[in-house]
């Protein structure tokens, strides 16, 4: 019984990475398209701005997702001791 419930909150913590993940990926690029809409409804920039806009939004997406890729790599990391670390068990 206590097997199946690890095994669930595992799937459901992965789960909610890939969720983390969508929302890092959607968000800056959102952000970005909204501020060019902005600009061009309330200055009147031209409608070149759009390009920009979505290149930088791509640029934080990419940014943010290699973030938390690296999050999710130093969860899974073991934790490697150095050699000559002294121990109870390991006097000399």
């Amino acid at each position: 019984m206590i097997k199946k419930t690890t095994d669930f909150s595992k799937l459901m913590t992965q789960f909610a990475m890939v969720g983390q993940l969508g929302l890092s990926l959607v968000t800056p690029l959102l952000i970005c398209i909204f501020a060019c809409y902005m600009l061009t409804t309330r200055l009147g920039v031209g409608g070149w701005v759009y390009i920009l806009g979505f290149f930088f939004g791509l640029g934080g997406s990419a940014m943010t997702a290699y973030k938390v890729y690296l999050e999710v790599e130093k969860k899974n990391q073991t934790k490697k001791r150095p050699d000559k670390e002294v121990n109870f068990n390991k006097h000399i």
